[in-house]
């Protein structure tokens, strides 16, 4: 009982203290405000949560506790299927058949999965969601940001339990038709599909920072305990500045980016992936500096023909210095395969464009500073 008090009283002092968004959006995302000055709140329940986050008021959503969806639309057993990808069985992931995605090629197996995860919260314009300390978790839920949704920040949140053992089975963050969102010391883990997902309508203007997509897993579609479906960016249009992550154990679509999207990867670290981590349409665009790859078969789809400056050498890194104020920075490499080499240059004025560009470190600070600083309960006030 003692102890409980305790905990409530130490929760309340860190809602106080953190009452509100911490920093500002750097990057593509630069100017997004959330829920403003909107008095901070803390939801009861789901239910309150969601009427919040649905309804067109401006809000500062505290998450102080655990808001576990999983159950509260009931369970559904139905006809999936299993994919060739699943030669493992029960540690593999079979695939639900929503989307009608099963093929007459693939054996027929019953499923059971929690029908929340598959219906994602469609979150309105001008939100805050805030967690406090390392307690902001959504459990069995994921969100989309669509239909004109805009001015929308998630910070301190753990998104986890979608699903995991099957295909299809949920989506953490989805954006497609909307406009300035930051995603920011957020951490995923344990999703049936994507971690992150844009397309195919423009997901605007997109910041990710200081985030962890943590890819392991009990059933795997590689069969390896490694998180295929990543990050899937197919947005028409799409700006997207992706700083400051750890992204680890996943084996593929780390991230995919398709042939409209503007991506600049900076200062992320990828560790362990025994699939692909980029795989890059021709017709994107995208400045990947100052990352490293630890562990990583596969860093980069080397086909690709153009559209992408990978900062190969010293000589290329100056050639950032017009355009955004600095020299780019070397990406690093350690028990990895070809990352290839890659200089198209034009990129670099898309990214200097943006309100703001990512002030990068050096590849050699990056591991010890994203893992010391990425995802939950890991903010300053």
């Amino acid at each position: 009982m003692l102890r409980s008090l305790i905990t409530t009283a130490c929760l309340a002092a860190l809602a106080t203290a953190q009452s509100n968004v911490v920093g500002s959006a750097v990057g593509f995302a630069a100017g997004v405000t959330g829920g403003g000055d909107a008095t901070p709140a803390v939801p009861a329940d789901i239910d309150e949560l969601t009427s919040w986050l649905t309804d067109d008021e401006p809000r500062v959503i505290l998450l102080d506790k655990e808001y576990d969806f999983t159950g509260s639309e009931g369970t559904k057993t139905e006809d999936g299927c299993r994919p060739d990808s699943n030669t493992c069985g029960s540690s593999g992931q079979d695939a639900l058949n929503g989307p009608d995605w099963c093929s007459d090629s693939y054996p027929t197996v019953s499923v059971t999965y929690d029908v929340a995860a598959t219906n994602p919260i469609d979150v309105k314009s001008n939100k805050s969601i805030v967690g406090v300390g390392e307690a902001g978790v959504i459990r069995g839920k994921g969100f989309r940001f669509v239909s004109g949704a805009q001015n929308i920040i998630f910070q301190n949140v753990h998104v986890t339990e979608l699903n995991p053992q099957y295909i299809w089975g949920g989506d953490a963050f989805q954006m497609a038709g909307s406009d300035l969102i930051w995603l920011d010391h957020v951490k995923i883990s344990l999703v049936g599909r994507q971690m992150l997902v844009t397309g195919y309508e423009t997901a605007g203007r997109v910041t990710i920072s200081n985030s962890e997509l943590d890819g392991q897993t009990s059933w795997s579609a590689s069969c390896n305990g490694e998180h295929y479906w990543t990050m899937l960016l197919l947005g028409d249009g799409d700006q997207i500045t992706f700083a400051n992550n750890y992204v680890h154990d996943t084996s593929g679509r780390s991230p995919k980016v398709g042939d409209k999207v503007t991506l600049h990867a900076v200062n992320n670290y990828f560790q362990t992936n025994q699939g692909h981590n980029f795989d890059v349409s021709d017709g994107a665009q995208m400045l990947v500096e100052g990352n490293v790859f630890e562990d990583c078969k596969a860093p980069m789809n080397i086909a690709v023909t153009g559209g992408v400056f990978s900062v190969p050498d010293s000589s290329a890194a100056a050639q950032c210095s017009s355009a955004l104020g600095r020299d780019c920075q070397l990406n690093q490499l350690t028990d990895s395969g070809d990352f290839g080499s890659f200089t198209d240059t034009t990129v670099v004025d898309s990214i200097g464009a943006a309100d703001s560009v990512w002030e990068a470190i050096a590849a050699s600070e990056v591991a010890s500073t994203v893992v010391a600083g990425a995802g939950i309960g890991k903010i300053s006030s």
